[in-house]
This record gives structure tokens, C-alpha cells and sequence, in this order.
């Protein structure tokens, strides 16, 4: 249980940062298009991700037990700078408010669209509903996931590296991890619509992101202490 939890608290972390991917699944739940198969693409792909680092660096581990160690001190020192890193956004924040624009238009549907005027809008004026394509949708999913860097870094070998300190536990770590993926991506793409309300303010991101300064910080010096007291 103590797996699962930490895989479920450093997941939620991880993907909780402000990065193309999330911002692309929210303004697709902000617009209520293909919201579904977006978030089983992102999730899914994080489970494949979270899956193999679980799986090659515990393999590693195995026939390699001084990389414990070692994993402990990349992957606390990892997640201390990832944290040193959240605060200084929290300090000075540039473009967390852009995750949401004004421009982002949002789909209605009918029954609930209601008349101009009940939208603050000029009487006589129309409202457009402009959709994307399923295809091109989900390839973005696609693209956004399996073709940024930073995904390799943190889901298969951070993810990886402190999953094989649990030892025989990994894999529990490992569902703790993709528990916190399917719960965020679900999450956003779905509570979007309240969501994208507070999301839209700087001050929302710099707690949000001070928050994740703390726990990444708190967790990476927790991973490091085995290692110089024992």
C-alpha cells in the first residue's frame, strides 16, 4: 500500500505540471470534442510508458543491485531540481494564465446554448460551433505524448528508477503511477468546464505549482536518505 501511494503521489507530480500535453487536453474538454478518446489515448500511452521503465530498469536492478543506490540519488536529485524548479514558476510565473484563452472557443451544445443576450452577447448575434477533426484530434494526442522528450524523462526513467527501489513492490508503485494518470487526464478533460474557470487565473497555477515544489522537494530528500543514513 505504501508503493501505491508514493507511485500515486509522485505520478499526480509528474503530470500535474503545466506542459503542451495538458493544455491540450483541457482546451479539448474546455470545447467538448473527442474528450474521451483523448484522455484513453493519454492515459493508455502513460501506462505503456510507466510499464516500461518499471520493467527495464527493474530488470537491470536485478542483475545489477549497486544501481539501488544510485537510482536513489539521480532520481531524488531529479525530483529536488523538478521541485526548485515548480517554485520559481510559483515566484515567477510566465504563461500560466495561457493555458486558457479567451479565444479557445468552446463548443455548446444545442439544448443548452441558450440566446445571445443570455451570454452578455448583442441581441441578433450568432454563436459558431467550430469542431476538429476525430483524426487530426487524436494524432495531436499522439504526437504531443510519444514525440516529447520530457515524457522518456520522467514516466520511464524517473518513474522507472524510484520504482525499482521498492524492490518486489515495483509494481505496485507502478499502479499507484498510472492510477494518478487516468485520475488527472479523466479529470481535466472532463471537469473541464469548472476547471478552465480557475485554471485561467496566474495566482491558481503559482499555488498549484508551489504545491508541487513542496512534494517534489519533500520526496526527493525522503528517496536520498537510504542511502547516506541507512
Amino acid at each position: 500500500m505504501l508503493s501505491l501511494l508514493s507511485g500515486l503521489g509522485l505520478g499526480l507530480s509528474l503530470i500535474i505540471a503545466i506542459g503542451a500535453q495538458n493544455v491540450f487536453v483541457l482546451r479539448q474538454g474546455l470545447r467538448r470534442e473527442h474528450v474521451l478518446p483523448v484522455v484513453v489515448i493519454c492515459a493508455l500511452s502513460d501506462a505503456i510508458l510507466i510499464a516500461a521503465g518499471v520493467a527495464g530498469l527493474g530488470y537491470l536492478v536485478e542483475n545489477a543491485p549497486w544501481l539501488v543506490p544510485v537510482a536513489r540519488l539521480l532520481g531524488g536529485g531529479f525530483l529536488i531540481v523538478y521541485g526548485f524548479l515548480a517554485a520559481r514558476r510559483a515566484w515567477n510565473p510566465s504563461g500560466g494564465s495561457l493555458l486558457v484563452d479567451d479565444s479557445t472557443p468552446i463548443a455548446r451544445d444545442t439544448a443548452d446554448a441558450g440566446s445571445p443576450a443570455d451570454h452578455g452577447e448583442a441581441p441578433g448575434a450568432t454563436r459558431t460551433r467550430v469542431r476538429s477533426g476525430r483524426t487530426a484530434v487524436l494524432l495531436t494526442a499522439l504526437a504531443l505524448t510519444w514525440l516529447n522528450p520530457n515524457v522518456y524523462l520522467d514516466t520511464v526513467l524517473l518513474l522507472g528508477s524510484i520504482a525499482s527501489t521498492h524492490g518486489d513492490a515495483r509494481w505496485m508503485f507502478a499502479v499507484g503511477a498510472m492510477t494518478a494518470s487516468v485520475l488527472w487526464f479523466f479529470a481535466l478533460g472532463f471537469g473541464a468546464h469548472y476547471l478552465g474557470r480557475w485554471l485561467r487565473t496566474p495566482r491558481a497555477w503559482r499555488v498549484l505549482d508551489a504545491g508541487i515544489a513542496a512534494l517534489m522537494i519533500l520526496l526527493g530528500v525522503n528517496l536520498m536518505l537510504p542511502v547516506f543514513f541507512g
